[in-house]
């Protein structure tokens, strides 16, 4: 490792990779490299970082994913030229706001994985972010303040505890994708339409019911709202219980069957109501149990496969 940080040193770098290197703690001598806009450190066991990273004033992208930090390092808060930061998989519960507060370039802000619980309001700061990722945190609320963001483009607050959105999402007119899956959620907030560039929306996994009104609207190319209670998935009895018919039929099914025997006293009496009998003309009887109706009756047809026949 120590090799590396030489190597860069002395060749001016732009760049440095020291991801996957089980190091716990980030060597001072990194902050020499003043050209530096790119650092790896990935995939490590890092649990804080040296306040000399500070004089990377040209650092543009750092990569902290799967390390061990309980809390955002200070320091990156003096990071101006940041524009890419990736914290996935530590053990975050917090943002401190004073970091945000430092952070005004930056564009993609990947917090996946962590534990934290809530989003400073100080995150409106950031207002050229265009990619926000908290995936899989324990947020119970996203601060009103995120309307500020009217970069973002991206959003994706899946597998977390929200009950709610506030309006003020819909401030952010670039939005394409929302992922807010996996949530609590029991509605969405009236005013979805202003998202005019809005193509990706996954609320899957919710509460939801309905969809806010002028929903249909949207230019969307992606919809996933699979469990959710839009339908009630209660079985229906694929056969009727019970005949439900209207007096009409039944008086008339009555009459036609009693009509079939000629010494009944029906049959002999029809004659006389010659309004009647011209009604009765129209009746018919079932191909498979012979029985009289009037209307079409479909109690004992059966529905066959076209496909099985063919074959």
């Amino acid at each position: 490792m120590a090799e590396s940080v030489v190597r860069a040193l002395y060749a001016k770098a732009t760049s440095l990779n020291l991801s996957s290197k089980k190091i716990k703690d980030v060597p001072t001598s990194v902050s020499a490299i003043r050209n530096l806009s790119v650092l790896l450190l990935n995939n490590n066991a890092i649990t804080a970082l040296p306040a000399e990273l500070l004089c990377l004033r040209q650092l543009a992208e750092l990569n902290l994913g799967n390390n061990a930090l309980k809390e955002v390092p200070a320091v990156l808060g003096r990071l101006e030229s940041l524009k890419k930061l990736y914290l996935f998989r530590n053990q975050i519960t917090e943002v401190p706001p004073e970091v945000m507060g430092g952070l005004r370039n930056l564009v993609v802000l990947n917090l996946n994985h962590n534990l934290i619980q809530r989003l400073p309001p100080e995150i409106k700061s950031l207002r050229n972010l265009q990619h926000l990722s908290v995936l899989d945190n324990k947020l119970e609320e996203v601060p009103a303040e995120l309307g500020h963001l009217t970069k973002l483009s991206e959003i994706n607050l899946t597998s977390n505890k929200l009950s709610w959105l506030p309006q003020q999402l819909y401030q952010c007119k670039d939005l394409t994708k929302l992922h807010v899956a996996r949530n609590n959620l029991t509605s969405l907030p009236e005013g979805i339409r202003a998202l005019a560039k809005l193509q990706v929306v996954d609320v899957a996994g919710n509460k939801l019911t309905m969809f806010p009104v002028e929903f249909h609207l949207l230019p969307l190319k992606e919809l996933y709202c699979e469990g959710n209670r839009f339908v009630q998935c209660e079985p229906l009895p694929s056969v009727q219980d019970l005949e439900v018919l209207p007096l009409k039929e039944l008086a008339a099914r009555f009459v036609l069957l009693e009509d079939r025997n000629r010494s009944s006293l029906v049959h002999r009496m029809l004659p006389h109501y010659p309004c009647l009998t011209a009604l009765l003309a129209s009746g018919s009887s079932c191909v498979l149990c012979l029985g009289p109706f009037l209307i079409t009756w479909l109690e004992c047809v059966h529905f066959i496969s076209l496909r099985k026949v063919r074959t």
